[in-house]
C-alpha cells in the first residue's frame, strides 16, 4: 500500500455482498477548511448501513432516485460506515491543531448550524463515512470523548442513542410517562430504554423471550414476548407513549393500549413498513404521531 494509500470497503452499487469490495488503493482524505481527518479505531455496522446498500429505503425499485437515507439517489463508489470511533490526526484551515489526538466519536447527523433539515446528510450515506482507515467531517460533529469503553464499544453509540434521544425528545417523555418499546433488544431499543429511565418513565419492553432478563437489568419495568397480546398484558388506554422500531402486522395493538392524548414516535420498520390505521383511533383518542430519523 502507497503512503498516501489506505484500506476500505466501497460499496459499488444496491444489492447483496457483492456490491460490497474491499480495496488496498483508496485516496486517504485531507481534511478541508473547518474539517478534521480521523484515523478509524472502530467503525459499527448500523442497519442504516445495511438499508442504503439494499436500497431498502426507496419505494419503487433498487435504481430508484429516492434509494438513500435522504431520499436521494447514492454518489457512487461510497465508503459507508455512520458509526466511528476514532482519533484526529489531522486538522483543516481555521481548527485548533491542539485538537490532534483527540479521541473522538463523530456524530453522524451532518447539519450545518441553523440550516433546514432538508439540508442535512448522513455519514457514510451522502458522504464517505468510516468502513476505511481514515475519514474526514466537520470538526463540529467530531465529539471529543474520554471514556474507559474500547473503540469497539463506542462505535455502537452514535446513531443508536442519537436516535433515540431525539424519539424521546419529539415525544415529550417525562417523569411518571408508562413507555412502550417495541424492538427494545435492539441498539436503538436497548438505548431508549435506558435514556427513558434516566427520564424517570416506566418502561414496558417488547422482545424475544431470550432477551427478557437482559431488558429488565437495562431498567425495563415489565418486559414482554414480542407476539404478546398486548391488551391483554396491559390493558386498553394504559400506555403514554409508544416508541416504535418494529411497525409490521402487530402495529394496531400498538395504538389500542395508548391513552387518549399518547404520543406515538417512529424510527424503524423491521417488522414490516406497511400497517393498517383506522383514522377514527387516531382522531378520537386525541394521539400524536412522529416520524423520526435522527
Amino acid at each position: 500500500m502507497a503512503n498516501d494509500a489506505m484500506t476500505g470497503v466501497i460499496l459499488t452499487g444496491h444489492g447483496d455482498y457483492d456490491q460490497l469490495s474491499y480495496r488496498t488503493d483508496l485516496p486517504i482524505p485531507t481534511p478541508s477548511p473547518g474539517e478534521v481527518q480521523i484515523r478509524v479505531g472502530a467503525a459499527g455496522v448500523n442497519n442504516t448501513d445495511v438499508n442504503t446498500r439494499l436500497a431498502w429505503y426507496s419505494k419503487g425499485d433498487s435504481d430508484a432516485e429516492d434509494a438513500s437515507w435522504s431520499g436521494k439517489a447514492l454518489s457512487l463508489p461510497l465508503i459507508q460506515g455512520a458509526d466511528v470511533c476514532g482519533h484526529i490526526t489531522a486538522v483543516g484551515e481555521g481548527v485548533d491543531p491542539a485538537r490532534i489526538g483527540e479521541r473522538v466519536l463523530i456524530e453522524p447527523c451532518l447539519r450545518a448550524p441553523e440550516a433546514p433539515f432538508s439540508d442535512a446528510m448522513y455519514f457514510g450515506s451522502e458522504c464517505n463515512g468510516g468502513f476505511a482507515q481514515y475519514a474526514t467531517v466537520a470538526a463540529r460533529h467530531a465529539h471529543a470523548i474520554d471514556s474507559p469503553l474500547t473503540d469497539l464499544e463506542l462505535a455502537s453509540f452514535p446513531c443508536s442513542y442519537s436516535t433515540s434521544e431525539n424519539m424521546l425528545t419529539r415525544a415529550r417523555v417525562g417523569e411518571g410517562d408508562r413507555v412502550l418499546v417495541t424492538g427494545a433488544s435492539g441498539g436503538v431499543g436497548s438505548a431508549t430504554v435506558q435514556l427513558a429511565r434516566a427520564r424517570g418513565a416506566e418502561v414496558v419492553a417488547l422482545t424475544s423471550p431470550a432477551k427478557i432478563p437482559l431488558l429488565e437489568e437495562l431498567g425495563a419495568a415489565k418486559a414482554l414476548d414480542r407476539s404478546a397480546d398486548l391488551v391483554a398484558e396491559l390493558g386498553r388506554d394504559s400506555i403514554d407513549v409508544v416508541i416504535d422500531l418494529v411497525a409490521g402486522p402487530g402495529w394496531p395493538a400498538l395504538l389500542d393500549v395508548m391513552r387518549r392524548g399518547g404520543r406515538y414516535a417512529v424510527a424503524g420498520a423491521i417488522g414490516g413498513a406497511e400497517v393498517p390505521l383506522d383514522v377514527r383511533t387516531l382522531y378520537l383518542k386525541d394521539l400524536s404521531f412522529f416520524g423520526c430519523t435522527v
